[in-house]
């Protein structure tokens, strides 16, 4: 990293700025004529440079008078240079056109912005295919930088506040396995789990200053991405940003409630003169302290990489994420599981919600580690090989703590438990895709087919989960105070339960094929399949050297679409029947004659709507309604034999989740950007436990979700550079305890309201947020209720070079 950083240094050009300056305008085109986009254009010798859009147009600003050499190059395509003679205001410079047809050129990741910055029209990871959208029969939403630069977001969760149909159940709490905040989507559980489509892991959370965009990918979709890091609901796939090869970058500030303190870098450019090494370094340090009475958070974030293009056939991408987080256990309230519950509603509970309930000396690290390798290479003008490997190391380090209440006659005592845990996963992750783009028979082909292997390893040393004390939150507990590092810690000590010192570990392969067929050049026909191997190893208890749970088990995941464009590249109609899968582990049985080994569990969603790109992309809009029906769930079920009843576990349960979402996006006029997102989602569990049958699942989240931003930045005049946002996000009531035996735990329906203004400047950029304007009092939970953070402000100053 220290090597990058100081190539960028060593290689900006030193230079004198003419008194005089003008503008570069252009096109790039396909040899076939068509336009490329998300080409870089630089001027050799100046920092200057673009991305070509959509219409593959680009337009370099700030250009000294004098003759240049213009470059236009992207990855799989031959690079041209031009001569160019900056000598007026505004010159328009010849066509360039690249020698490679549009096929190649979709390949490429997409940098530049087109005329709506809160979208993209293309993506590579989510069906592993450059599709476009409007091509793609999976429905998906993308979440931009752009978008959450206005929003001067600084976590991860608030990033995710711009999609439909997502919402947050837990933060992330630090614990070993699957400490990772958890989202609902669709009706179902998911963390995030993937970046540029392939396996990165947490503990903790995510830093947002690598992020390119996000993209929230819905409905079940084991067919590629596997059954063993996503869930039936979708997935979410981070992009980070990738080295580019013009010289550049920014260093930004962010202030704010809390002692909330930000500094965040992007530094780019080319490392050597024929810019076929290119670096970038993003970085961030974070600290911020918790709106209770207790608590903080603090984080170190470095993400360098490299691209080298050894030729127009080979590109070689080297990429780290190095992610240090310290922090205390957000409070989350656990209700009683047993019992029916005296409070419904958080009204009801006697609870102080501005105490922790923790102490800053009682704390978990939770470092993660990701280092990526991709190798791109272009076998023929019709077959792309890229060969991907991701090695992700996360820790847990430190304390694990939880509030529970726990008696039998109120919902006013409550007991406080803790854990010390040191724990270790690692993943390896490598992926071998073979991307062809064809004709047979005058229908084209674009096909990808892959191998995937996943190597799971999770080494555990926990102590047992202990009862520090109990408290009542109806008065001022004194006993409130007591706790502490060193009366933890002497509490755990007293504990006669045996630590859990073992290890569990798997291995998935899997195969993969998808064709996207242009039956006709309107209507296109997606097929795919997948054949996946999990092997589990079992957990190994490692003082005894005694292995259980090892078992394999196959899966076959298909997946069907139809697209059909009504108006080409603006309307389409779509159509999809998809898979998920997740395997389940065998049990031990009652009664020896009973089976004990299941077949994995099936999700399988029909899905219709549609798709706009109209208006030259200034209104994106994708509507559709689902319907997901999963199968193979296990269950207890009582069975009587000689007079004896026994519980045993059956493999019949049901599920049932349908509903209706659309994202729209628009920029009616220049300036002016619109983000809305709704859904309305119908869960049910349909052959279920007595105590949960027919009702809807705690992990569905509210059944109605609505966000949206409206933004605007004056182009013109006095005001030139000024904009202002508003938007929010708002959710109905959510039933977060749902049991015969407990009755139902409601979470009040709620909407919060958010503002920004600032002032953009080729140089530097000036922005002021507020959060939570009315200050309103929201929760969010799973089984559990979790207060949020009340009305915030930031100020961030950001410097661009």
């Amino acid at each position: 990293m220290k090597r990058i950083i100081l190539s960028l240094i060593l290689s900006i050009p030193f230079f004198s700025y003419a008194q005089e300056i003008s503008q570069l305008k252009g096109t790039v085109l396909t040899s076939d004529g068509k336009a490329a986009e998300g080409v870089s254009v630089t001027l050799k010798g100046l920092k200057n440079g673009a991305s070509t859009n959509e219409e593959g147009a680009y337009e370099i600003k700030d250009v000294p008078y004098g003759t240049y050499i213009l470059r236009a190059a992207a990855i799989g395509l031959n690079t041209q240079e031009i001569s160019v003679t900056v000598n007026a205001t505004t010159i328009s410079v010849p066509v360039v056109t690249l020698t490679e047809n549009a096929a190649t050129l979709e390949e490429v990741i997409v940098n530049g912005v087109g005329s709506n910055p809160y979208t993209r029209k293309r993506s590579t990871f989510v069906s592993k295919l450059p599709l476009n959208n409007l091509e793609n029969p999976q429905v998906y939403t993308t979440i931009t930088k752009e978008i959450l630069k206005d929003q001067i977001v600084t976590n991860f969760s608030d990033a995710l506040k711009n999609s439909s149909g997502l919402d947050k159940l837990w933060t992330a709490t630090g614990r070993s396995g699957d400490g990772a905040a958890y989202y609902t989507l669709r009706g179902f559980s998911t963390q995030p789990s993937l970046i540029n489509g392939i396996a990165a892991l947490t503990n903790g959370d995510l830093d947002p200053a690598n992020i390119e965009q996000i993209e929230v990918v819905k409905g079940p979709s084991g067919t590629l991405f596997g059954g063993a890091l996503v869930n039936f609901g979708g997935l979410i796939n981070v992009v980070t940003k990738r080295p580019i090869d013009s010289l550049g970058g920014e260093v930004s500030y962010t202030v704010g409630s809390f002692d909330q303190h930000r500094v965040t870098a992007d530094i780019y450019g080319p490392l050597t003169k024929d810019r076929k090494l290119l670096g970038r370094v993003n970085a961030a340090h974070h600290s911020q302290n918790s709106f209770q009475d207790v608590g903080f958070h603090k984080s170190f974030f470095v993400a360098p990489s490299l691209e080298y293009r050894a030729n127009d056939r080979l590109t070689i991408n080297l990429d780290a994420e190095i992610y240090q987080h310290k922090s205390t256990n957000p409070l989350s309230i656990f209700l009683n599981r047993s019992r029916p519950l005296f409070a419904t509603n958080p009204n009801e509970l006697q609870f102080d919600y501005n105490r922790s309930y923790t102490s800053n000396d009682v704390t978990v690290k939770t470092p993660t580690t990701n280092f990526r390798g991709q190798v791109q290479y272009k076998i023929s003008d019709k077959w792309t090989s890229r060969t991907s490997i991701n090695y992700n190391r996360r820790k847990t380090d430190g304390y694990y703590q939880y509030v529970m209440y726990l008696a039998a006659d109120n919902d006013n005592i409550l007991s406080r438990y803790i854990t010390n845990q040191d724990a270790l996963s690692q993943v390896i992750n490598v992926q071998q895709n073979f991307n062809g783009d064809f004709k047979i028979g005058g229908l084209r082909n674009r096909v990808v087919v892959g191998l995937d292997f996943l190597r799971q390893v999770n080494d555990n040393n926990n102590s047992p989960y202990v009862v520090f004390d109990q408290l009542n939150t109806a008065i001022d507990d004194p006993n409130y105070y007591n706790f502490n590092r060193q009366a933890v810690d002497q509490k755990i000590g007293a504990s006669a339960q045996p630590y859990s010192y073992n290890r569990a570990s798997n291995n998935v392969y899997s195969a993969y094929a998808s064709d996207v067929i242009n039956i006709t050049q309107r209507l296109i026909a997606m097929l795919s399949l997948r054949v996946d191997r999990f092997q589990s190893q079992g957990t190994k208890n490692l003082n005894t050297n005694i292995t259980t749970g090892d078992y394999s088990q196959t899966a076959v995941s298909p997946k069907f679409g139809l697209v059909y464009q009504v108006v080409p590249n603006q309307v389409s109609f779509f159509a999809n029947y998809m898979n998920g899968f997740r395997n389940v582990a065998p049990v031990t049985q009652p009664l020896p004659d009973i089976p004990n080994t299941f077949k994995p569990q099936q999700a399988n969603q029909f899905e219709g709507g549609v798709k706009l790109d109209v208006l030259a992309n200034r209104l994106s809009l994708t509507a559709s309604y689902y319907d997901i029906s999963v199968k193979n769930i296990t269950r207890t079920e009582a069975i009587t034999r000689d007079d004896t009843t026994y519980n045993i576990t059956v493999q019949n349960g049901t599920q049932l989740s349908r509903g209706f979402e659309f994202d729209l996006t628009a920029r009616p006029v220049d300036g002016l950007n619109i983000v809305l997102g709704y859904s309305n989602n119908f869960s049910k569990l349909t052959n279920a436990d007595v105590n949960v049958n027919d009702r809807r699942p705690t992990g569905a989240g509210p059944r109605e979700l609505l966000n949206y931003w409206v933004s605007y930045k004056f182009n013109q005049g006095y005001l030139s550079g000024f904009g202002l946002g508003f938007g929010g996000n708002s959710a109905s009531k959510n039933i977060v305890t749902n049991d015969l035996r407990t009755g139902t735990f409601t979470l009040p329906s709620y909407t919060v309201l958010n503002a920004s203004l600032f002032y953009d400047h080729k140089k530097f950029r000036i922005g002021l947020k507020a959060d939570n304007i009315t200050d309103k009092l929201y929760f969010k939970g799973w089984s559990t209720l979790e207060p949020q953070t009340p009305r915030s402000f930031l100020a961030n100053l950001t410097y661009k070079f």
